[in-house]
């Protein structure tokens, strides 16, 4: 397990802001050098460190929803205090080899003024991050079909995906979700999967979140595919484990879809009102069936009517070309958060060949949005909340 591997870097990166946060405070005032300050200041952070493996450990209760929300947060601010206090770290390792090394940058007003910009630096862009992963945006795209969509000129998409409930997105936030969407008078409505955060048991109000979903309004309604986090599985600090071998979808995920009034396609094809198809794909990393597998993309459109539009509902923008080749003339995905927030924001433009927004792939668009969860830190810095809106045009 990888986790295992990161496990003890996590608890150096733990300890390394500790003891640089002790020796900032210090330098501040004598006062913050007794123990009677620096004992509850290492509890508190030695128990906020160990909030991931309580909730991991802890069945569902109040207490630990509470918790676990906690964590999510506080995985965000551990990462920039490190990521800030690194920088910095580097910054006066390079400056003592300098003519630096004799100013009073090295002095205790120097100590004292450099930690104050860490603090800063770190508390502003953690309370943004929080924020930000909040609001919900509208992003905005159009796209033209050179086919004939049964007398519609054209048809409002509106693409949601990755709303990863359960772990740290609850019923507020899906309320939200349905206000944006429904504002937007869409024709249909997809869900390109992670639906759940790996648990249907965890979400916060299932009756609340079902009503916000059946409240989403459109002309032909609402369809969705499940994601590679679509499993029932435990999660600890972003890592998912799995004890019987299985990767199966949980029969209560499709249940309540089902109630949310939600059409699930699980590589299925289907022919809405006779006038587009919709292609319904697993997830090609957690397939959801119990030998792992999903259909390919050519058998799903064979002997599809190709005058007519032909829309692909993935998962992972993965097998671009391949879908292209198959027939379809737009791919709607997630997945990839768009990195979701520094640094993992520069990595993911190098993974995938359309990491976020909408690109064309020979006569296909291939549409990816960042989503309107989170994943691991509730926060998005470089990166936003948000549903996707496509306005498609047939030209014949």
């Amino acid at each position: 397990m990888i986790f295992l591997f990161l496990l003890p870097l996590y608890l150096a990166a733990v300890v390394y802001v500790l003891l640089r946060f002790f020796y900032w405070i210090k330098n501040c005032h004598h006062v913050f050098d007794w123990k009677r300050f620096k004992y509850p200041v290492a509890l508190w952070f030695s128990v906020s460190s160990l909030t991931p493996l309580i909730v991991f450990i802890l069945p569902k209760n109040a207490f630990t929803v509470v918790i676990r929300r906690y964590s999510t947060y506080w995985i965000g601010i551990l990462l920039y205090l490190l990521l800030f206090i690194a920088l910095f770290d580097i910054i006066i390792f390079i400056a003592k080899r300098t003519k630096l090394k004799n100013t009073k940058l090295f002095s205790r007003v120097g100590i004292i003024s450099v930690g104050g910009i860490i603090a800063i630096a770190a508390a502003v862009t953690c309370v943004y991050g929080f924020v930000n992963a909040r609001h919900i945006r509208v992003t905005e795209y159009s796209a033209e079909v050179d086919k004939s969509c049964g007398g519609l000129p054209a048809l409002r998409v509106v693409l949601i995906a990755d709303t990863h409930m359960g772990y740290a997105i609850g019923a507020d936030q899906i309320e939200q979700m349905a206000e944006r969407i429904n504002e937007q008078h869409p024709d249909i409505v997809i869900f390109a999967g992670d639906i759940f955060d790996n648990s249907y048991k965890d979400l916060d109000d299932p009756d609340r979140i079902a009503r916000a979903f059946r409240s989403i309004e459109s002309q032909y309604g609402t369809y969705a595919v499940f994601g590679n986090h679509d499993i029932e599985e435990k999660i600890l600090m972003g890592f998912t484990f799995r004890y019987d071998g299985k990767q199966e979808n949980a029969r209560g995920m499709y249940d309540f879809m089902d109630k949310c009034g939600v059409k699930l396609l699980t590589d299925e094809t289907v022919l809405v009102d006779d006038k587009f198809y919709l292609v319904g794909r697993r997830d090609g990393e957690k397939a959801g069936t119990s030998d792992g597998k999903r259909a390919d993309i050519e058998s799903l459109t064979e002997g599809l009517d190709k005058t007519k539009p032909v829309f692909v509902i993935a998962h992972e923008p993965d097998e671009l070309e391949e879908t292209e080749k198959a027939g379809a003339d737009i791919v709607f995905s997630g997945h990839t958060h768009d990195g979701q927030f520094f640094p993992l924001t520069v990595p993911v433009h190098f993974m995938w060949e359309n990491p976020y927004g909408m690109i064309k792939k020979g006569d296909m668009y291939s549409l990816v949005t960042s989503g309107v969860g989170v994943y691991g830190p509730f926060m998005r810095v470089g990166s936003i909340a948000e549903i996707a809106v496509l306005d498609i045009t047939f030209t014949k």
